[in-house]
């Protein structure tokens, strides 16, 4: 062959490849999640975000990071996110009020946070009359400190409730004297002060309540119905990464938070929550825990009714995640 024609052959493949490269790049569409602000379970949320886990599946991932569910929730509504993570009890409110967020999939699905109190407080009864800290109406920290009180026979209108935000601010309000009780994460366990301690355990105390499930609207799944099976099917591929692989998900969790080397709350967060099996890969949708945990919002007054499960879920999209993840 002509030395020229060659060297316009190779040019031509050249161009090719490239046009190749833009056309799987171009085929990589963003899916923009909502992931609450980085604790040290971080790790195990962000392990989605490495090791080409989105691009495997054709999708390119933005990651926002919210201050608390209604924030996401809030967002998600406005068309700002495509999915976002929290707890299932703000999509319950927000269909109440007319909205079409849809529930996809669950996987932090046993609470690791607890009551911690002073010590003077040694029994959930010894409330009293003291003030506990949780978050904004419909949270989890909120509701889960009613329902313990409520199977603890202490009257709710008997403790005083203070929304002070995230668990940070919990327990610095805590630790600091502000109020006696704090509903907080397990990640403050290890370096509590003496003077604090675990009260009640929410997964001993409250083993229905689900932490964290996936959302999204019923108009973006219409939309982009492929693509929300892709990202279940990451989210999937991530999860049980993250879970077998002990070392490396505590490190992403130190890089991420920026905490020092002898830090021990990433690791413990880690091993509590493959000790309880506390998140579920494959991401369930627990019809009962569901439907217990806006039995809970009409008790606390938080929905007038219970919604029909089937018109709050959209299990299809699991379903067919499912099998592009390999798990079935």
């Amino acid at each position: 062959m002509h030395k020229g024609i060659r060297n316009c052959a190779g040019a031509a493949v050249a161009v090719a490849v490239a046009a190749l490269a833009m056309s799987a790049h171009a085929q990589e569409k963003v899916w923009r999640h909502g992931l609450l602000n980085a604790k040290s379970d971080a790790g195990i949320f962000m392990m989605m975000s490495t090791r080409d886990f989105a691009k495997k599946h054709g999708l390119k991932l933005q990651i926002s990071q919210f201050k608390d569910d209604q924030l996401a929730l809030k967002a998600l509504i406005a068309g700002e996110i495509d999915s976002f993570e929290g707890g299932p009890q703000g999509v319950f409110a927000a269909d109440a009020r007319g909205a079409d967020a849809r529930i996809i999939g669950c996987h932090w699905i046993v609470v690791p946070h607890g009551i911690y109190a002073n010590e003077s407080i040694k029994s959930v009864k010894d409330l009293q009359g003291k003030s506990i800290a949780v978050s904004s109406p419909n949270t989890m920290p909120d509701l889960l400190a009613r329902a313990a009180l409520e199977a603890n026979g202490v009257p709710v209108n008997s403790v005083k409730f203070a929304a002070v935000g995230g668990d940070r601010e919990r327990y610095q309000a805590l630790i600091g004297g502000v109020v006696q009780a704090a509903v907080v994460s397990n990640e403050y366990q290890p370096i509590a002060p003496k003077s604090v301690h675990l009260l009640l355990a929410g997964r001993d105390a409250l083993p229905n309540f689900l932490r964290v499930c996936i959302a999204s609207t019923a108009s973006k799944l219409k939309a982009r119905g492929d693509d929300a099976v892709k990202f279940l099917a990451t989210e999937m591929d991530a999860l049980n990464y993250a879970l077998t692989h002990r070392a490396e998900t505590v490190a992403l969790t130190k890089e991420i938070t920026h905490a020092k080397p002898d830090d021990p709350r990433a690791a413990f967060v880690f091993d509590d929550a493959v000790a309880h099996h506390e998140v579920d890969p494959t991401l369930p949708l627990p019809k009962d825990k569901l439907d217990w945990v806006q039995g809970q919002m009409v008790k606390a007054g938080k929905l007038t009714k219970p919604l029909p499960i089937d018109s709050v879920i959209a299990p299809e999209y699991r379903e067919k995640a499912l099998k592009l993840a390999g798990h079935s």
